[in-house]
């Protein structure tokens, strides 16, 4: 047997199995949901409503019919997991996957991807909603692999599944190649406009996200504000330049707004494209008492975050959450007019620093991913604030790194618990 088609039908027989018993009633359910004002003058304005969990008990007390897609991720699905939701499942795939010659840990990655995929479809089943399922962590800087592993999620359940990429050079390309193919991606972990700006028009994904919440965690938790409106700046400038990409250049790409803390944040962000919210903050929202003659389109808003005194914003680089320079459309327009079907993810981050826009995709050292990694999800300004001032690296790019590590945290925790439970070794 080669490689290839083992491959094959070891994503046969791994979508299979996450198929089995998956009884969806597309569109049959819709009709039959309460409804809720609120809710309703929202979807009025342009929002999109989602749900930012993987838990059925939380969805299932909110879900009304203005309700359409709920968003998962490896912190999600840990929680499941380490619950033993799925202890007998992962035995069953052990079994499944014993006679393919894998390694331990191929054999781990498959039952990631087998059980992401499986609460996918519990989702699915139950809601009918579409649901962002997310890719193994180990896949964010290999184009190939993360093309491969989407293209899978899209065959397990294309007529409701989004496929989460991340934001790094490699996810850069394969979103481009997925989105070629038709496959949905929400194209995740962006916390500026300039970032998604460069993925509407090199990758042309279904969705971009700015993660505002943690934003305004990083100002506050740094002392240099209260944090307010932080996020909500950036978001809305990158709703901007969204919306601008689809009017002038009949782009896909759509805004989602991410890592939502509060409910005023809500009624704040009103009219955006696509909202996915955490329960809790949802029902802030509800309980606000707001009536739907106050809840207004806010995208034209002009938010100014408050700073402590003396705190320079582009001495940390706040400008480069909302600030689209030039220099990075000169940089787009001429990447545009490569050959990017040749690129690799190297070539990319090459390319933007031959244009002055290397602080957007930054050559990491060892140190600082250990930095990053110790540090968790938000960075403490002390151990950047040299390389922020000095134009090395951009916030939004230091941000996305300490996302993209707090995720890979949770998923090796998944896997450790995977790998105990399949007695495997992943030493």
């Amino acid at each position: 047997m080669t490689r290839t088609s083992e491959r094959t039908g070891i994503a046969e027989a791994v979508g299979e199995l996450a198929r089995r018993g998956f009884q969806p009633r597309f569109g049959q359910l819709r009709d039959d949901l309460p409804t809720h004002a609120l809710w309703d003058r929202l979807r009025e304005l342009g929002t999109e409503l989602w749900l930012d969990t993987g838990s059925t008990d939380d969805a299932a007390g909110l879900w009304t019919r203005e309700l359409t897609a709920l968003t998962t991720n490896n912190t999600l699905l840990n929680r499941e997991v380490q619950k033993g939701t799925y202890d007998g499942v992962v035995a069953e795939a052990a079994r499944l996957l014993a006679g393919f010659g894998l390694t331990a840990g191929e054999r781990v990655q498959e039952v990631a991807f087998l059980l992401n995929a499986l609460h996918g479809l519990k989702l699915v089943e139950r809601f009918d909603a579409f649901v962002s399922v997310e890719l193994h962590t180990a896949l964010a800087h290999d184009a190939d692999a993360a093309v491969a592993y989407a293209r899978r999620y899209h065959a397990v359940c294309p007529e409701r599944f989004l496929v989460k990429i991340p934001l790094t050079p490699a996810g850069l390309l394969a979103t481009r190649r997925l989105a070629d193919e038709g496959v949905p991606v929400n194209h995740t972990l962006g916390f500026s406009a300039r970032q998604n700006y460069v993925v509407a028009r090199i990758g042309r994904p279904a969705f971009v996200n700015v993660f505002m919440g943690r934003l305004g965690v990083f100002v506050a938790d740094n002392g240099l504000g209260d944090g307010s409106y932080v996020g909500e700046r950036a978001t809305l400038a990158s709703q901007a330049a969204v919306r601008e990409l689809r009017k002038t250049r009949d782009l896909p790409t759509r805004q989602i707004g991410a890592s939502f803390r509060a409910g005023e944040q809500v009624r704040d962000l009103a009219g955006m494209d696509v909202m996915t919210l955490p329960p809790k903050v949802a029902r802030q929202f509800l309980d606000l008492g707001l009536a739907p003659a106050q809840v207004t389109d806010r995208t034209g808003a002009a938010y100014e975050p408050p700073l402590a005194d003396g705190v320079d914003p582009r001495a940390i680089g706040l400008n480069t959450l909302w600030d689209i320079p030039d220099r990075l459309i000169a940089c787009v327009d001429a990447l545009e007019r490569q050959n990017l079907d040749a690129f690799t993810a190297d070539d990319v981050m090459t390319f933007f620093a031959g244009h002055g826009c290397g602080d957007l995709f930054p050559r990491w050292t060892e140190e600082q991913i250990a930095a990053g990694a110790a540090e968790g999800k938000i960075p403490r300004l002390a151990t950047w604030s040299a390389s922020l001032a000095a134009g090395e690296i951009g916030l939004d790019a230091l941000m996305n790194l300490a996302g993209l590590l707090s995720f890979t945290a949770d998923q090796h925790a998944m896997d450790d618990r995977i790998a105990g439970l399949m007695g495997s070794d992943l030493d």
